[in-house]
């Protein structure tokens, strides 16, 4: 399995996710710029990667410029084939701009940046990310972001619910969801998703911020861990 790590203008978490990809989980791992037109070597067993931090500079709305570049539209085709694409906080908001996910992520209830450790609970292990956790585990991972309050209809949120959609919610370290513990306002504690055909997910947690013994937490590595053994282990 393979990985595309894609690079925007204010992208500032690619390289920690080439890092975790490629020397942790030893996969091969490219980066491609967000003018390109194609995905090359990228096949719809691979996965592409749209990470964290400030596309555009967040202008006009975080992902709401980066979405029209060149490369979504092989992003967007990728996916429509049955291949995997992965978007963390900022790459979360891309992708739910550009239609790939449903619902959208906005201001900080608090109106300000959060940079902190944080416990999500694993709501779902009917995905490849989360294969390799048990349900309403508890994994503690990195957020740092100001737009991360997700937002969806009441429509929407029973769609989510229904089709086993939500992947992880923002909890305590006991795994108790509540309001104190919802770093954002997001609706519901909601912290990552999935699409209805399972191949496009989104969290705003940085498990590539917590893949090493080296920044003393491996939990990020779990779901990495998780979403490359289902899809090898499916094509062998």
């Amino acid at each position: 399995m393979k990985f595309a790590v894609l690079l925007f203008p204010g992208s500032n978490c690619d390289d920690d996710m080439v890092h975790a990809l490629g020397r942790v989980m030893g996969r091969k791992t490219t980066k491609v710029w967000h003018k390109d037109t194609d995905l090359p070597g990228i096949g719809p067993e691979d996965c592409v990667v749209v990470p964290g931090g400030f596309s555009y500079g967040d202008y006009v709305r975080a992902g709401a410029v980066a979405r029209f570049s060149p490369i979504m539209q092989a992003v967007s085709a990728h996916a429509e084939r049955g291949g995997r694409v992965l978007g963390i906080c900022n790459g979360f908001q891309i992708l739910c701009e550009a239609g790939l996910l449903p619902g959208a992520l906005l201001r900080n209830a608090n109106q300000r940046f959060i940079c902190q450790n944080q416990y999500l609970r694993c709501e779902s292990t009917d995905s490849a990310l989360t294969s390799a956790l048990d349900l309403h585990q508890v994994v503690s991972i990195p957020i740092a972001h100001a737009e991360g309050r997700y937002h969806i209809d009441d429509d929407g949120l029973n769609d989510l619910w229904n089709n086993d959609q939500v992947l992880f919610r923002y909890c305590n370290a006991d795994g108790v969801v509540s309001d104190i513990d919802n770093p954002n306002g997001s609706r519901d504690h909601i912290a990552g998703i999935r699409n209805k055909h399972g191949n496009v997910f989104g969290m705003m947690p940085h498990p590539e911020r917590a893949a090493e013994d080296l920044l003393g937490n491996t939990d990020g590595k779990l779901l990495l861990k998780g979403l490359i053994e289902s899809v090898e282990s499916a094509v062998a």
